[in-house]
């Protein structure tokens, strides 16, 4: 639709999984070197993790256009299925007929299979996307497979490859044989913000104008923080920035622009399932408010740790507080006690000497004792003065 207007060839934002797109980030790249090696190097299990659109499918046909040329490939991408389901659509892509035949059937003609293609000096590998729906029973048929072997390799490669939620099923006990065997395990992480950049550059120039539009202030920055790194959620923003640049005519895409498509777009609540977040762009370009933090923010890292530190020096302030009103306290109670004691002293003098029956001599007597000290006062003020600590 707007491929004209920008000098493209092609829709540089598109959601299918192009090999000809895919960005080597520097976890993907070491992703696909492991996969490479793993194949070549005929090790065990390889398992392939990441978050929904962070590109496995997309590496996974990268390796399946390079065409390694020993290798055949079975590649499952449906795995809601019972277990003679799968075996027969391995099969069925390996070539094999698969029509009215049961498990056993399907078991034996696989196996004669891949003891065939490893005479003609041939690799099968099984690749299993969206492995993190199979159940127990299925990863433990699969790991059944990788038994079909000779005395000195392996007959079939199998790659796991599933959303982050696998790794805690493969962490069951029951399933400790099949995570043993997992030679290769490894991870895509998000594009980081400065990938993200050339991530976005690289698509406008894989499709025909990597100048296409020019980005002015934050507008990176927002489609970090809103994207997490995730290159499926970039695309999503950046072909609705297309498009409204295509409709207000313009190349240039600024802070605001962006702000409006995540806000039309309900982002944080459609894709991330959080509420919308309040923020705004300033005159200068800036943009302020609360905006949720991509997995790897220095900024927030930093806030946080600032935050943590202010609390230590807080609680610190406040220890050394209360341990400086405890010693003022401890030295008014020693006072305390002192005056006590002179009180004591007095009171028992006082009950010592003979009871003189003249009221006024009596009265007398009570009087100098007590004068500012007598024990209501005295023994108020005290208190009074301890408990203004």
């Amino acid at each position: 639709m707007y491929e004209a207007f920008f000098n493209l060839k092609q829709k540089p934002f598109d959601l299918l999984p192009d090999p000809d797109f895919l960005f080597m980030s520097s976890s993907h790249k070491k992703v696909l070197s492991y996969l490479d090696y793993g194949i070549r190097e005929r090790v065990g299990f390889i398992l392939l993790t990441g978050e929904v659109g962070s590109g496995k499918t997309t590496i996974i046909r990268n390796l399946i256009k390079k065409n390694l040329s020993d290798v055949v490939l079975s590649k499952i991408f449906n795995t809601r299925v019972d277990s003679e389901q799968l075996i027969a659509m391995i099969n069925d892509d390996f070539g094999l007929p698969v029509l009215n035949k049961d498990k056993i059937t399907l078991l034996r003609e696989l196996n004669l299979f891949l003891i065939d293609q490893f005479v003609k000096g041939n690799q099968p590998v099984l690749i299993i996307d969206e492995a993190q729906n199979l159940n127990h029973d299925l990863l433990e048929e699969i790991r059944m497979l990788s038994n079909l072997e000779t005395d000195n390799a392996k007959l079939l490669q199998i790659i796991l490859v599933g959303q982050p939620e696998l790794r805690k099923t493969l962490a069951s006990a029951t399933l400790i044989q099949l995570r043993q065997r997992i030679s290769i395990n490894c991870h895509i992480q998000p594009l980081s913000r400065s990938e993200i950049e050339l991530y976005i550059l690289h698509r406008l120039e894989k499709a025909g104008d990597r100048d296409a539009v020019s980005f002015f202030g934050d507008t990176i920055d927002i489609i970090f923080t809103f994207s997490r790194g995730i290159p499926r959620l970039i695309n999503i923003i950046c072909d609705f920035i297309l498009l409204a640049a295509f409709a207000e005519e313009t190349r240039a895409i600024d802070a605001a622009m962006v702000l409006d498509i995540i806000g039309d777009l309900d982002f944080e609540y459609h894709y991330w399932g959080s509420e919308s977040l309040d923020g705004h762009v300033t005159r200068e370009g800036r943009v302020e408010g609360t905006f949720p933090a991509g997995p790897s923010d220095p900024a927030v890292s930093a806030m946080i740790k600032d935050l943590n530190d202010r609390l230590d020096n807080l609680g610190k302030e406040s220890e050394s507080g209360s341990q400086k009103r405890l010693l003022e306290m401890a030295a008014k109670i020693a006072e305390l006690e002192k005056s006590a004691a002179i009180y004591q002293k007095k009171d028992r003098e006082l009950m010592a000497e003979p009871f003189d029956s003249t009221p006024v001599s009596e009265a007398k007597k009570v009087s100098e004792y007590s004068g500012e000290e007598n024990s209501q006062s005295f023994m108020g003020n005290m208190f009074g003065r301890m408990f203004k600590l």
